[in-house]
This record gives structure tokens, sequence and C-alpha cells, in this order.
């Protein structure tokens, strides 16, 4: 994130001020109080008891080690590597990975003279110059090409908020060939922030990316935007102007054809919905009822909790950081009727895993990996391993102690879990030296590279003042 978030207030709060303390759409006698569907934990424990035995019984030979391969890159500028979320919980700087067609990667970063598109070889090397796009301020998405990379990020822009438009940048051979931007006086919106996806099918790119109202019917409000642009730039037909309001995480997958597949953590209907192709949530199919105040989702989704992965019969699989539902209903306040009340299950987040059967349905049932009220986890992912498998990854923070939705803790690892399909455990807890903060990119030979800044993290207390900065990146690959 690129800048401090807090503790959201009621719908008066007055207009102008940041994402999580504006208003929404209107809503009569709203107070972003809601509530959640009851999620499944069910086996978790017999299912944890197995694990030693199918770890034992695999033997050493076959049993994976999780453990990446990690190659240092000096940088050109100084990275804060550090940003301020919500009640300034502490977040890693977003990175983003992104994987070549002929197996190259780029890695795309902040610094004080814009973002910096580091070039490396296959192996996680440097292979020439950062290419840096002045005045862009935020790593909202990357897509790698053979001769170049496409940048989700915010620029310049004049409007009634003085806040910066979302732009998406393509570079081609080291110079900017296109700056598409994607919203403006035209659409009366702004994005100051984007915790955004961006994606791309071979023929369009895909960027989904959080919008502040600025004129028009949502003037003042927070919601979410789809684009759709052309491999030149052009902005094409398809998305939504206005969606998921507000929206406190993303998702987006690209598809060959149709609509891009699209999650996001709704905080008025309360929880995580299937958005695709529909934009606003009013029937969006629900993947999870949670209590979703700002920050109370355990994080921005593309950043700090989420992804979204398409195995190759065509399911999908999300992984969050989830307080659960003790109950879930609507809230009789809100005569909308959109509005819901969620009793969290626990105080802190645990690692939990659900499943989609196709790009429109919401799961059955959500799968916990983790069941520890006492222990904090952060900085969810998960990505493909191998063609049928899922590596989950997290921090714990032991020692949590949490108030308005966020928790601080003694940090005890970055913990490497794998899972079928079905979410059952295919290796034991693995906890590792390597750090993700950010996208991790799929390499065409199915190794799994990311970058990550070498310190300790400490969540002990929020963070106040500027950002620790770092000169230097790991390349970490994982080859399944």
């Amino acid at each position: 994130m690129t800048s401090a978030r807090r503790t959201p207030r009621d719908a008066d709060t007055p207009r102008g001020t940041a994402r999580d303390t504006a208003r929404d759409l209107p809503r009569t006698g709203h107070r972003r109080v809601r509530a959640a569907r009851k999620p499944v934990v069910a086996g978790l424990a017999a299912t944890a008891a197995l694990v030693g035995a199918w770890y034992a019984t695999a033997g050493a030979a076959t049993a994976p080690t999780l453990t990446p391969a990690t190659t240092a890159v000096t940088l050109a500028a100084k990275f804060p590597y550090l940003s301020a979320g919500y009640n300034n919980t502490r977040e890693w700087t977003r990175t983003a990975t992104a994987a070549a067609p002929n197996g190259t990667l780029r890695v795309a970063w902040p610094a004080s003279d814009g973002i910096h598109v580091t070039p490396l070889t296959s192996a996680g090397k440097r292979s020439g110059t950062d290419t840096v796009v002045k005045g862009a301020k935020e790593v909202g998405g990357l897509v790698a090409h053979n001769d170049g990379f496409a940048l989700l990020t915010r620029v310049a822009d004049n409007n009634k908020w003085k806040e910066t438009a979302a732009a998406i940048v393509r570079y081609t051979n080291g110079k900017q060939t296109f700056r598409t931007t994607l919203t403006g006086t035209a659409s009366h919106d702004t994005s100051p922030t984007l915790d955004g996806q961006l994606t791309w099918n071979g023929k369009k790119y895909g960027a989904y990316y959080v919008v502040h109202g600025a004129g028009g019917f949502a003037d003042g409000h927070f919601g979410d935007k789809l684009s759709y642009v052309s491999a030149k730039g052009a902005k094409l037909s398809g998305g939504w102007g206005w969606g998921c309001s507000h929206n406190e995480g993303i998702a987006l997958h690209a598809e060959t054809t149709g609509d891009f597949t699209s999650l996001c953590f709704d905080d008025w209907r309360s929880g995580l919905f299937v958005s695709t192709g529909i934009g606003a949530p009013d029937v969006a199919p629900v993947v999870q009822r949670e209590q979703c105040w700002a920050g109370y989702c355990g994080g921005t989704f593309p950043g700090r909790t989420g992804d979204l992965v398409k195995s190759s019969t065509g399911r999908y699989a999300t992984a969050f950081a989830s307080r659960g539902a003790a109950s879930a209903k609507k809230n009789p306040d809100d005569s909308s009727g959109r509005g819901w009340t969620v009793k969290p299950r626990t105080s802190t987040h645990q690692v939990a895993v659900a499943f989609l059967k196709n790009r429109n349905s919401g799961p059955g049932k959500a799968v916990y990996l983790t069941n520890a009220p006492g222990t904090e986890h952060v900085n969810v992912h998960v990505a493909p391993y191998g063609k049928n498998r899922l590596l989950v990854s997290w921090e714990s923070l032991k020692n949590a102690k949490c108030a308005s939705g966020t928790c601080t803790g003694t940090f005890t690892g970055t913990h490497f879990r794998l899972i079928d399909w079905n979410g059952k455990f295919q290796s034991a807890d693995k906890v590792v030296s390597a750090r993700i903060t950010g996208g991790i990119a799929v390499q065409k030979d199915g190794t799994l590279a990311w970058a990550y800044v070498p310190v300790t993290p400490s969540y002990t207390k929020p963070l106040t003042g500027t950002s620790p900065t770092s000169t230097s990146l790991r390349i970490a690959r994982l080859k399944p």
C-alpha cells in the first residue's frame, strides 16, 4: 500500500477522506456492521494428524523439500519495503514478479523516482538495467512479455479530489509504447489506491482496481472497476465502471474467452464474492461470509492475502486470511436489504482455502489449514505446484493481540504447505527463510518465482513514520 489506512467510521464520514474512512454508495441507515456464513473446520484435526503419517510413508526420496533456491539482485534505488495498512498494521510493500513466455522474469517495485521494472534471466539473475516508469505511484499488477512488460499503476491526474488516476503503461524494447489512463473526468472517478490486478490472455489486458467517485451517482464513495485494454492500448468493451463497494480485496484470472474470473472482498454484503461479469455484488455468489470492515478481511487481497489459481479441469482455488463467521444475518438497520452483520468465529485470522467449480459459482465450504486462535496468520498466498497440487504460504504471529480487526504479535516464520485440489495436506508444514511480498510468477516449466527483501519481519507494533529501505532483493525459485 502507498498510504496509511485507519479504522473505519460510520456512514456519515465526510467525503474526500482516505479510502477506508470514506463512505460507500448511499445507504439508508447503514453503519457498516455485518455478518457471515459459518465455514466448516470439521476434519481439520484429523487431517492434521494424518500429515505425519503421510509424510513418513512418502519416504525421503519422494517427499518435497519445499526449499527455494535464491539469488541476490542489487537495486539501483532505495526500495521502501514496508507500508502502513489499516490501523498502521505493518505490511510488505507490494512487489510483482511476472514470467514472460520465453521464461525470463520481470520484477516491479516502487522507489522515489517511479516504479522500477528489473529484467531477470530465467534463473533469477539480473539481465540488464531497470526500466523506470516515471511518475508512477504503485505496483498494481505486472505482465511480462518477451520484449518488455505492461504495468498497472497510478499516475498524476486533474480531478476534484486531487488524486491519481489508474493507468496501464506498456514498454517495448525499453521504450514506452502506450500509457492508457483508466479513470478520469469523463467517467467521474479517480484511483487514490489500486489494490489491483493486471492479467493478459494473449490478446487483451484485464485491469481490476479500486476507484473513488468524483462526480456522478457515486460522488465521494469507493467501489471497484474492471477495464479491458487491447494489445495496442485501446479501451475495449466489457467490464464495469462500479462494482464491489467498498472493495477490500481483489483477485483476477485471465480467460481465453468471455469474462475474466474475478473475486472481491465486499464490506457491505460482508465477505468474499465471485464478481465475474456482474460488477456490483447484489447477486454475486458467496465464497465466504466474513466481517469485512476496513482491514478486518486480513489485508489487501492481491498483496497480502489471496491469489486465484485455475486447475486443468476448470476449477479455481483461492486462499485467504479468515476469521470465519460464528453467525451471519442481514442487517435489520439497513433498509436496502443488502447489508449483512457478521460475528467472527475467532479474533485472529486463520488460513483458509476455497474451491470454485467454475468462474461464476461460489464454493461449498471453506477448508481451514490452521486452527490456532492465539496465532495471527497474515500474508497468505496460493500458487500451482506441478500438475495437481497447490502451494499455500503464510506468515504466523504468536501471542497475537487484536483490536479493531487487526493484530500485532511476534513473528514465528514463513510457512509452506502443499495441498491437493480437495484441500488435503500433501506435505508437512515447512518453515522457510524466504518471504513472499507480492505476486508469484509461474515459469514455463512450472517453477515458481518471486521477489522479497532479505529482512526478518517484525509485527510487534504498528508502523509509524517512514518505511525502512533496502537496496537489494532476493529472487526465490521453487521447482516442483
